[in-house]
């Protein structure tokens, strides 16, 4: 099976994941507050010096800092569960993917004796557009695919046909005119598990992706490659 191996880890099972969204507001804390303000400032009208009371603004300037302190932290808890909110729809949305085909980034390709479906999008049109890929030696092969116009340009590796040995190999795409194209690669997502980096994707024929290398999805599979 051909598969890309990919530079990121699969991390542990996410912590926030487990994380049940709490309440980003406690609608008692205005009381509290308000209880917690009185207490203190009749403790200090009654430990304050006859011969030189407070002055009142100080006691709205003491109430004033403990709102904001309130307010902040407040909103501190809101942007977390908020965070964790996200976090949870997009885990679902990637579960939704599965059985349906994506596309996403890659930079490193491990060839069995499979075909690789790619494609890149350039912005020139070229008189000669390359794909170089790069073995485990540093030896590299080239794959012409000729004068391409611009937009998406779709292409295939295969390995046998190539004579290139299973393996890992670094992938990159150079055009004439000095364009290097992100590559993206097509499979079908097998099953998503949950990590530190959020949703990772395995991907038949491409392996562990992170969701956020996700460039397309659907459910039809490529047509019309070269």
């Amino acid at each position: 099976m051909t598969t890309v191996n990919t530079q990121y880890g699969s991390g542990s099972s996410s912590a926030a994941g487990n994380e049940s969204p709490r309440q980003a507001v406690n609608l008692s804390d205005a009381a509290q507050m308000e209880n917690t303000f009185i207490t203190l400032m009749t403790a200090q009208i009654q430990n304050q010096d006859p011969t030189n009371p407070l002055d009142g603004t100080e006691f709205l300037n003491q109430f004033s800092a403990m709102s904001q302190v309130k307010s902040l932290e407040n909103m501190a808890a809101l942007s977390r569960n908020n965070l964790i909110l996200m976090d949870n729809l997009q885990t679902l949305t990637a579960a939704g993917l599965v059985g349906q085909e994506v596309k996403v980034q890659v930079e490193r390709l491990q060839l069995s004796d499979q075909v690789v479906s790619g494609r890149i999008n350039q912005q020139h049109a070229s008189g000669q557009t390359l794909v170089r890929l790069t073995d485990g030696t540093g030896q590299t092969h080239e794959i012409r695919l000729g004068g391409q116009a611009a937009g998406a340009v779709n292409f295939e590796i295969d390995p046998q046909a190539l004579g290139l040995s299973p393996g890992h190999y670094l992938i990159e795409v150079e055009t004439d005119t000095g364009e290097y194209p992100q590559v993206e690669v097509a499979g079908t997502v097998a099953q998503v598990r949950v990590s530190d980096e959020g949703p990772v994707l395995e991907i038949a024929g491409v392996g562990s992706v992170p969701f956020y290398l996700i460039t397309e999805f659907g459910r039809q599979p490529l047509t019309g490659l070269m």
